[in-house]
């Protein structure tokens, strides 16, 4: 789930290391910091609103997949006028901490309609595990980024690709969430 919420965030991530290579700005601890708070804000707030969503009935939670699946789909949509119009969106870069915090939410504000309900239906355990495997998710994130950023021909390739990559990721988790929910069987 963290891999397919961020593939769009590798981009950005790389970019950033490849402006602080090339300027120094941001450094390297801001990316890393801004990354985890950003990260953090994001993951808290699908927490609350996970909570907040217990008083919808559990059979019919799963109908939340199709928030992901919607993006998915607009963001395919997106991506093909895109490329029609010869347009090559290229991420903001950042120059400090609170920048590339600001940057991770704006990027991954719709990771929350992926968040919120994988939180509500897999329980505060599961919840708690998979928190811990987005902190290591980011880790790896950085990592990532910091490696790609020294590799011009990878940049390219994950900057074509990379906008048909998550509107597919998003339509196979809200696909997920509603077949796995069993909600189809409600409605039926």
């Amino acid at each position: 789930m963290f891999v397919g919420t961020n593939v769009d965030d590798i981009i950005v991530l790389t970019v950033l290391f490849l402006s602080s290579r090339a300027t120094g700005s941001p450094k390297v601890w801001q990316i890393w910091a801004g990354q985890y708070a950003g990260i953090a804000v994001l993951v808290s707030v699908s927490v609350i609103a996970a909570l907040g969503l217990t008083i919808l009935p559990d059979d019919w939670v799963g109908l939340l997949g199709l928030l992901p699946f919607a993006l998915g789909v607009r963001s395919l949509v997106s991506a093909i006028r895109a490329r029609n119009n010869g347009e090559n969106h290229a991420p903001a870069v950042a120059s400090n901490m609170i920048s590339v915090a600001g940057v991770t939410i704006a990027n991954g504000a719709d990771n929350l309609s992926v968040y919120t309900p994988v939180f509500r239906t897999i329980g505060a355990g599961p919840t708690t595990v998979t928190i811990g495997v987005f902190a290591i998710g980011v880790a790896v994130w950085c990592l990532a980024g910091s490696w790609l950023g020294s590799h011009k021909k990878v940049i390219e390739v994950v900057e074509h690709h990379g906008r048909w990559i998550v509107p597919g990721v998003f339509m196979a988790i809200g696909a997920l969430i509603v077949i796995e929910s069993g909600v189809l069987r409600n409605i039926y």
